[in-house]
């Protein structure tokens, strides 16, 4: 079996459009192109994306940077211990002259969330995300209300060995399409950034490459390119070994398997072709299943060398 696929260039239009987005973010988010190519990825997959790291290393601004890029609108929500639904969400006020309730939206009713810390709010205030990303709206006082049909949530998250972070439970990490660290950047970045200027003053000085009506047609079409019948063999094969290996505790769910495929999609759209290669499901592995696999408790391994372990185990056909 053989795929007999190229990786010619077959949309040079998308692709000129996409490497404008990626290179606008980049003048912002020095040194992190790799992982800005993985977030646009997601957002292109209609998925929710999770960026863990250390405080201070861009997280917050490859957030906000995206967002103008993409030309959404951006609100932020800090998460605290004492963090409620309701300020999430929004909340009821008595209207005395209407003589009734009035509800005022919360912060959520955007077109992109940045959930920074999202770690440190209790388990109460960050399942108040959970409809809101599975379902795209939210239920308050018995009243469901759509939130934007363009809805994204980037989360931040501090490692969970830091002081005052509640972990992620499984059901919750699952949400996010992807989870990518930044990490600290290389050294030519780094005097850019020390001899430049304030990053976050730059990020209002960009204009918008897309609008909200472009972005969701380049969903519709990420969608549609093409998985072969080996392409989906391939797939299939890596998620069959993620649940048969002793040396993994649990496998890939059906919801991660989607969540491979959008994303290989996506990153096709963003090369530019029409179908998908075995290399596109091999570069978005690592974001798309670290945050997933769970070695067993007799195998001593790392989130990031689960995906490696898994890659280097599977052929492709």
């Amino acid at each position: 079996m053989h795929f007999g696929l190229t990786a010619t260039i077959e949309d040079p239009e998308t692709c000129e459009l996409l490497e404008r987005i990626v290179q606008q973010v980049s003048t912002v988010v020095l040194g992190k192109e790799h992982a800005t190519r993985l977030s646009l990825a997601c957002l292109l997959a209609q998925g929710h994306l999770l960026i863990e790291d250390i405080p201070g290393v861009g997280k917050t601004t490859l957030a906000h940077t995206l967002a103008q890029v993409l030309g959404l609108g951006f609100q932020r929500i800090q998460f605290t211990s004492d963090l409620l639904p309701a300020d999430i969400l929004g909340v009821s006020i008595y209207d005395r002259e209407a003589v009734t309730f009035k509800f005022h939206p919360g912060p959520i009713f955007a077109e992109l969330i940045l959930a920074d810390e999202v770690n440190r709010a209790t388990p109460k205030a960050q399942s108040a995300l959970l409809e809101a990303m599975e379902e795209g709206q939210v239920t308050h006082e018995g009243e469901t209300r759509r939130l934007p049909e363009a809805f994204f949530v980037i989360a931040t998250q501090n490692p969970s060995h830091q002081i005052g972070t509640f972990p992620l439970p499984e059901s919750q990490l699952d949400r996010f399409l992807m989870r990518v660290d930044l990490g600290y950047p290389g050294r030519s970045a780094e005097r850019a950034l020390l001899q430049g200027s304030d990053r976050r003053a730059l990020i209002h000085t960009l204009e918008p490459v897309l609008d909200v009506a472009r972005l969701m047609a380049l969903q519709r079409q990420t969608h549609e390119i093409h998985a072969s019948e080996a392409l989906l063999d391939y797939l299939q094969a890596l998620l069959d070994y993620s649940r048969n290996a002793p040396e993994f505790h649990t496998g890939l769910s059906p919801r991660a398997g989607l969540a491979l495929l959008h994303s290989a999609q996506a990153w096709a759209l963003m090369a530019g072709r029409t179908h998908l290669l075995p290399e596109d499901l091999q570069a978005i592995l690592p974001a798309a299943t670290n945050h997933r696999l769970r070695w067993a408790s007799n195998v001593q391994g790392t989130d990031s060398s689960a995906s490696a372990h898994l890659l280097a185990q599977v052929a492709i056909p």
